[in-house]
This record gives C-alpha cells, sequence and structure tokens, in this order.
C-alpha cells in the first residue's frame, strides 16, 4: 500500500513536513525509553528521567526535545487542511470533526483497552493482595489533550495570522513572559498553567509561517538567524538562576521547562524551527527517493499508535526483564548504561507489536 501511496503522491506536497511529524515522534519515543532510570517502591513501579541523575546530559534536550517540531508541524498540516476543505465549500464543523476523527479513533482504543487493564487489575489485587501498579503509560495523555484543544483552535489563530502576521507570535512570546514573570517573580504559580496554551499555540503558530511560504522566502539567512536568536535566548533564560538548562522534567529540579513550559520552551521552538529549516534543502531532496519517502509514509500511518503506546511496551518490558536482573540501577552506573541497548531495542520491539494490533484503528481498517 505504502509502495501506491509513493507513487501517487503529488509534486506539489511538501514530503518534508511528513517527515519532521515521523522523526518528532520517533525521537521522543526512543528518548523516553533511553532516559528511563527505573525504581520499585512499595510495589509500584516508577522511572526517573536520566538527565537529572547524569551530568552534562542536559546538552542533549536542546536538540532532542522536539515536541515543539510537532506542534510546528501541526500548525502547517491544520492551515493546508483548513484551505482544502474551504476549497470543498466545507465549514469549520466538518474540518474539525475530520481533524479529531483521526487523532480520537487511536485514542479511544488505547482508553478502552487500558479501562479493561485497570479493572482487571483492581479485581486481581484486591484478590490476591498485591500487584504492581503505575502510570507510566499514561505519560502521552498531556500531550494529546493540548493538542486536540490547539487544532481547535487553529481557525481562529489562522486568522488572526492573516490579519497580523508575525506580530501574532510576538504576541504569545510576550505572554509566556508575563506569566513566567507572575509565576516566579510575583509567586503567583497557578498563572503557569496559562502556557500550556501561550506556548504550544506558539509553536503552532510557527507552521503557519512555514505554509505560507515565509520562512521558505527568508532562505537560509533568515532560518540561521532565527536558530542563532533561539540559542542564544536559551543560553541567557538558563543562566539567570531561574529555569533549568534541562527542556525535559527532571525530577530532582524544582522547576521543569516543559511542565508547564516556560519562556524557554519559546527559546528552544526558534532554535528548533531554525535549525530544521537550514536542513530542509537537503533532506527534502533525500526525500526523493522511493524508499525513504514509503518509509515515511509508513511511519506517518501509524504515528499516533506508536505513541500512544509506547510506554505500555516500557512497562511490559519492565515486568519481563525486572525478574531477569536487568532494570535495577537507580543511578547511571556503567551497568546502566551498558544496558541501553536492551532498553531501548526491546520496547521498540514490543511497540511494533502492539502497533501491528491497533495500528489499524489509526490507518482505518
Amino acid at each position: 500500500m505504502t509502495g501506491a501511496l509513493a507513487d501517487a503522491t503529488p509534486p506539489e506536497r511538501d514530503r518534508y513536513v511528513d517527515f519532521l511529524r515521523a522523526a518528532s515522534i520517533g525521537v521522543v519515543v526512543i528518548g523516553h525509553f533511553f532516559i528511563a532510570v527505573i525504581f520499585w517502591e512499595g510495589g509500584r513501579i516508577y522511572t526517573h528521567n536520566a538527565v537529572g541523575l547524569q551530568r552534562g546530559l542536559w546538552l542533549t534536550t536542546w536538540v532532542l526535545q522536539v515536541m515543539p517540531l510537532f506542534f510546528f508541524v501541526g500548525g502547517f498540516s491544520n492551515l493546508r487542511s483548513q484551505e482544502a476543505a474551504q476549497r470543498r465549500g466545507g465549514g469549520y464543523r466538518d474540518w474539525l470533526r475530520a481533524r479529531l476523527v483521526r487523532l480520537l479513533r487511536p485514542a479511544g482504543v488505547f482508553f478502552a483497552v487500558w479501562l479493561a487493564v485497570e479493572a482487571i487489575l483492581h479485581l486481581a489485587s484486591n484478590a490476591s493482595g498485591w500487584l504492581p501498579y503505575t502510570r507510566i503509560p499514561f505519560g502521552p495523555l498531556w500531550f494529546l489533550g493540548v493538542y486536540l484543544v490547539v487544532v481547535a483552535l487553529a481557525p481562529a489563530m489562522l486568522r488572526l495570522h492573516r490579519a497580523g502576521g508575525v506580530l501574532i507570535p510576538v504576541a504569545l512570546a510576550t505572554a509566556v513572559l508575563i506569566v513566567d514573570l507572575l509565576r516566579f517573580g510575583a509567586g503567583i504559580g497557578w498563572t503557569g498553567w496559562l502556557n500550556l496554551a501561550f506556548v504550544w499555540l506558539l509553536a503552532h503558530q510557527m507552521g503557519f509561517f512555514y505554509a505560507d511560504g515565509s520562512l521558505e522566502r527568508a532562505g537560509r539567512r533568515g532560518a540561521g538567524l532565527l536558530a542563532a536568536a533561539g540559542l542564544a535566548g536559551l543560553i541567557v533564560v538558563t543562566n539567570i538562576g531561574v529555569f533549568p538548562r534541562s527542556m525535559v522534567g527532571t525530577d530532582v529540579e524544582e522547576v521543569s521547562n516543559m511542565s508547564p513550559p516556560t519562556i524557554a520552551v519559546v527559546a528552544l521552538t526558534a532554535w528548533l524551527v531554525g535549525i530544521a529549516m537550514l536542513l530542509r534543502p537537503h533532506l527534502s531532496r533525500r526525500l526523493g527517493d522511493r524508499t525513504a519517502w514509503r518509509t515515511v509514509i509508513a511511519a506517518n500511518s501509524i504515528i499516533l499508535t506508536v505513541f500512544l503506546w509506547h510506554l505500555t511496551a516500557q512497562l511490559l518490558v519492565i515486568l519481563a526483564l525486572h525478574p531477569l536482573g536487568f532494570g535495577n540501577e537507580v543511578t547511571t552506573s556503567a551497568r546502566w548504561w551498558l544496558e541501553r541497548p536492551l532498553w531501548i531495542g526491546v520496547p521498540l520491539i514490543v511497540t511494533a507489536g502492539l502497533v501491528v494490533a491497533f495500528g489499524r484503528f489509526e490507518i482505518g481498517k
């Protein structure tokens, strides 16, 4: 099927967007497997983030915390899909329904399966008195909830984009900064959660500039300036004593740049989008190869299934390997590093099995 889709790809399609979508989720999945430090406490399974335990590992998050790119790609796709819907004479409801169905169908299956599993575990726990329990499989759900809100707001944000252009991301960045000042300067902690909207809407808004050709017209010079501004921003904000250097939560730091997001993620977004645009010409040429393009098509057809189920795979592997003596290191010791290929490779294999079982609900078969 992927071969037929590859052959039918219209020449005007921006293949790089599809590559970024698949690559960003792929990096997230492998990153989750890589950084997990597993420990058990009171019959419950937890994972800590190795970035908080290993000196200097925070630097990798400036490249591998790619969630802003997923929202960036979402902005591109939502603009293009709205334009296509308008050409067909469709309205907001029809467009939103089509977008949500693709998101909610695989998510609904995930919820249904885990609801049944949780019910069985609850009954078994009452009967036996002990059963491992964990929240590990539900880690991705914050993203899904936020992305659904961003999608619902996309038509309104597109109208703002067409009316205000670059002023809209500037306004969103200003809102993020004000929220951080209220949170850290005035001590009004709850305001930080407003940045769940402001930060991710900004990353999504940047995708509009890609879709309408603005970023491409800016050329390598514009992409380089954007990346440099983002990198400079990261260096500045992570050295003022308020924001940590890591772009992921580390469990050992009081403040996380991601939960809720901070102005550091705005700088990260500029840095990553700039780098992505610098790499675009070279990678787009590579995507002209039929085999490479078929791989991207195949990955995108089940990408949400992979994202939803990969931490379930990790949990299953923990339950299987822990009794065999693996995954017992609670620090980033030499043995922890030596086990990394095992803790990446085996969960990937199990994830593939789960995709075989549940990927059909995303593909639509």
